[in-house]
């Protein structure tokens, strides 16, 4: 599954354009590891969303978002996928997440 330009952050496009053998790998390997189980799109995104809020990285809330959205998540879904980790990476970075998360929602 090639990705939309647009649903890539910034800083990956420009880091897989540079080095474009370790961008083709990098996307041979998120579709190996897809493949690997029975985990739907959907489902793995969502997964993939809650560890980026968990490592506060947020480009990768953004990307994630839009992707989950793309394979069929609703914003009540996504919303709860955050909501969901606030007794494990605690409120201040969950809320930081939401807020990321809207960016991209209310573009939406």
């Amino acid at each position: 599954m090639r990705l939309k330009k647009s649903i890539l952050p910034r800083h990956y496009s420009g880091t897989v354009t540079k080095y474009p053998r370790m961008g083709k790998a990098l996307e041979e390997l998120g579709k190996a590891v897809r493949q690997e189980g029975p985990i739907d799109l959907k489902t793995a995104h969502l997964i993939q969303l809650a560890a980026s809020a968990a490592l506060r990285s947020e480009g990768s809330v953004h990307s994630h978002t839009k992707r989950a959205l793309e394979a069929g998540a609703t914003p009540e879904e996504i919303r709860h996928t955050i909501v969901l980790l606030t007794s494990t990476i605690g409120f201040p970075t969950v809320s930081a997440a939401l807020s990321w998360v809207d960016d991209i929602l209310k573009k939406k």
